[in-house]
This record gives structure tokens, sequence and C-alpha cells, in this order.
């Protein structure tokens, strides 16, 4: 038999075989390198459209928040002039009413007693006055009980009036009132 030696055939063939895995190794990489290149372009063009997505919401946010505060805002102003216009429309629905207190205190104002001092506050009224006798002062807080204007009439303090170091005849006196419009009568 022939001596044939195949051994620079096979190294050959091996060498072939390496390249040829090298060149198709390198290929991969290369072409993995690629998908993973465009697989990472298109998340981040989708993260950049998202991120322009959350900018343009988040403006018209602010946008309708400015909006929702101008809002509140002339609400609070249209409740401020309804407030107003209450108040002048109670002014104007009441105005009367302060000549119809006058009238009435004078109709229940017995003769030989005055007042000099008179302070409403809210619907009490505080008078401090002089009368001749106590039968004066009886007969204007039984006046004052009989009125339709008045109610829960008061006496707090009486004091005979001194004249210098003798005693007179009249007497100061202190009550409180409450002042009831005929109206509310007939809600009480």
């Amino acid at each position: 038999m022939a001596h044939i030696n195949l051994l620079p055939w096979r190294e050959r063939l091996r060498e072939e075989r390496k390249r040829e895995f090298f060149s198709i190794l390198i290929g991969v990489v290369i072409i993995a390198g690629g998908l993973i290149f465009l697989v990472h372009t298109y998340y981040i063009r989708e993260i950049n459209t998202q991120t322009a997505r959350n900018d343009f919401l988040q403006t018209e946010i602010q946008i309708l928040d400015e909006r929702v505060s101008e809002i509140t805002q002339l609400r609070q102003q249209k409740e401020d002039i309804r407030a107003r216009m209450n108040v002048i429309t109670d002014l104007q629905g009441t105005r009367p009413v302060i000549v119809r207190v006058f009238d009435e205190m004078v109709k229940t104002l017995p003769d030989g007693v005055y007042y000099e001092t008179l302070t409403r506050t809210g619907d009490t009224i505080a008078i401090e006055g002089v009368a001749e006798s106590y039968a004066r002062i009886t007969e204007l807080l039984r006046n004052l009980d009989d009125s339709e204007w008045f109610r829960d009439s008061d006496l707090f303090d009486i004091a005979a009036v001194a004249d210098g170091n003798r005693a007179t005849d009249a007497f100061s006196f202190s009550l409180t009132l409450t002042l009831q419009l005929p109206d509310q009568q007939e809600e009480v």
C-alpha cells in the first residue's frame, strides 16, 4: 500500500472550517449588534415620543389648572357680589324699620320719662334714662311689653338721682329689650 499522508489535507480542512466558523461568528455578531442597535433605536424613539406626549399633557394640565383657579376666583367674586347685593337688599328693606322703631319708642314713652342713651347691638336695644317715679318706669315697661315691635324688656338697674347731697324724686334706670319686627312674630 502506498503511503499517502492525509494530515496536511485534514489540516487545511480544519483551517477552512475554523475560518468559516469565525466568519459566521463575526457575521452573527454583526447581525446581532445591528439588531440590538435597531431595537435600541426603536425604544429610544418610543421613549422620546412618550416623553413628548407627557410634556404636552403637563403643559395642558398647567393651562387647565390656571383656568380652574381663574374660575374659582370668579366664583369667589360672584359670591362676594351676591353677599354685597344681599346686604344692600337687606338695608333697602329695613331702612324704614329704624323710623318705625323710633316712632314706636316715642309712642311707648310715658310722660315724666326721658331717655339719656339708646344703644342698638343687633336686635338688642339698651336704654338708659330718667323717670319721675317708679310708677312711670312701670308704665314704660308695660307699654314696651304691649308693643308689637319690642319683646323681652328687662329692667336691670334703677337708682335715685342725687342732686348734690340731697336725693330728688327722679330715678335713673337701665333696661334692655329685643327688637322684634311684626313679621317675625308669625314665624316664632
